[in-house]
């Protein structure tokens, strides 16, 4: 099987509902705790997954490994090898070629959200078996507000204006969150749901919400993560499952 790195930023980081979806195209996942380590390179690698967590991508004072996991990102982006970054790997991909994070620029996005797809995501290896609207897991106050000149913009949201973007040809970066699912938003800690709440978010809206989309969010992310596997690993067919 190939394999791709995953790198965490929080001791319980997970890949939730994606790890077996990538299994199934054939693609194994190695998670890494960024605090642990990481590797020096992406050398036996044939993908770099970053996963989302609290930092802004500069915060190296307080989330030391942030410079390493910026290096592992530029290899990836130098060495053109599939790279998925998920909510702060996203932004931590948009800063790293040359982009803009901002804390609380815009308003914040918490439960299942909806997306537009850009008419270029038409043409994208990724995004191109996604629908033009779809839905998405959100949890986020920070924003990239500028993406990197070379940047191609696939998604947006009516509160975030980069909501997926690519660099090169297999280096995408998500806003959203496609391996949560609305069971995962539902297992929120009472810390969770009561800053959603600070943000202006009702808990029994996202709850009732979500559960009304849940279905066709599972299809689109399912949908995702199968194609970006078929990339990593290599296989010509579209996934339109």
């Amino acid at each position: 099987m190939s394999q791709a790195l995953v790198v965490g930023h929080s001791a319980d980081a997970s890949l939730h509902r994606l790890a077996p979806w990538f299994a199934e195209y054939g693609l194994d996942t190695r998670i890494m705790f960024g605090a642990d380590g990481l590797p020096q390179s992406l050398d036996g690698y044939d993908a770099l997954i970053v996963l989302g967590g609290a930092p802004l991508p500069d915060d190296d004072e307080h989330y030391p490994w942030l410079p390493a996991t910026r290096k592992l990102i530029g290899e990836a982006l130098e060495r053109q090898i599939p790279m998925l970054g998920i909510c702060l790997g996203g932004q931590l991909l948009a800063y790293t070629a040359g982009g803009h994070v901002e804390r609380s620029k815009f308003q914040p996005e918490h439960g299942m959200t909806g997306i537009e797809a850009t008419r270029t995501a038409a043409t994208d290896s990724l995004f191109r078996v996604m629908p033009r609207e779809y839905i998405m897991a959100e949890n986020h106050i920070d924003h990239i507000t500028m993406l990197p000149d070379n940047a191609v913009l696939l998604a947006r949201s009516r509160r975030t204006p980069v909501q997926a973007f690519r660099i090169g040809p297999c280096a995408w970066g998500l806003q959203f969150h496609p391996e949560i699912s609305q069971a995962d938003i539902e297992r929120w800690s009472a810390l969770q749901r009561t800053n959603t709440e600070a943000d202006g978010f009702s808990w029994s809206h996202i709850v009732e919400y979500g559960r009304r989309v849940s279905r066709g969010n599972t299809a689109d992310a399912r949908r995702l993560a199968c194609r970006f596997a078929a990339i990593c690993t290599h296989q010509d067919e579209e996934n339109d499952r």
